[in-house]
């Protein structure tokens, strides 16, 4: 009898543990995504310096902070925030990157038609921001958060910015190139601080 009735607690078992180790891997899954981007992104914006020409690239050159309509770097105060609401942060803004690489990758097409690699790396960091937000919105399901909002696509007004001139277009680029590289390392952070056994 005894048999029987431990053959009917351990599915009941099973069930209430298994939810933890699935949360576990996907968070591990996702943060090791964002580690690799995070080196994507530097790469990405050493080689969108090179083809830029001078003063990019020379020491000492600070480029004006060109701000980019619905999107800003992490604030001072993100690390405080509690684990969902950065995550859902780091979600929007990987969801508003895509367009505004896109843009980029329409204005480097006209100014360095012959930098194929430079034109592909932008493209795939598009695909990439996109693969890594659908993961942390995954991983905000699994904890029980609630969604990101809705959030307007700041093309068209990144776009008028850029019509500017070719300075303005190639300061755009590396602002953008510049936050794709931010946010991927501050959801890198965010979620490795959720890791087993990664910092508190």
């Amino acid at each position: 009898m005894s048999r029987r009735e431990g053959s009917l607690e351990d599915p009941q078992a099973d069930s209430s543990i298994s939810p933890l180790p699935l949360l576990e891997a996907k968070i591990h899954q996702t943060h090791s995504l964002a580690r690799l981007l995070t080196k994507y992104a530097e790469q990405l914006l050493q080689e969108y310096v090179q083809h830029q020409g001078d003063p990019f690239g020379l020491p000492g050159f600070s480029p004006p902070r060109l701000p980019v309509a619905g999107l800003s770097a992490p604030a001072p105060g993100h690390a405080g925030l509690p684990a969902p609401e950065r995550l859902r942060l780091d979600a929007g803004a990987l969801a508003a990157l895509p367009p505004l690489l896109d843009v980029v990758r329409r204005l480097q097409a006209e100014l360095n038609p012959r930098a194929p690699r430079l034109l592909r790396r932008l493209e795939d960091a598009a695909r990439q921001a996109r693969a890594l937000g659908a993961a942390v919105e995954a991983v905000l399901a699994a904890l029980g958060a609630e969604p990101r909002g809705p959030r307007a696509e700041p093309v068209a007004a990144t776009a008028a910015a850029a019509a500017a001139g070719v300075f303005s277009a190639k300061v755009l680029g590396l602002r953008v190139c510049s936050l794709y590289l931010e946010w991927v390392s501050c959801t890198e952070a965010d979620l490795g601080q959720l890791v087993p056994g990664g910092p508190a």
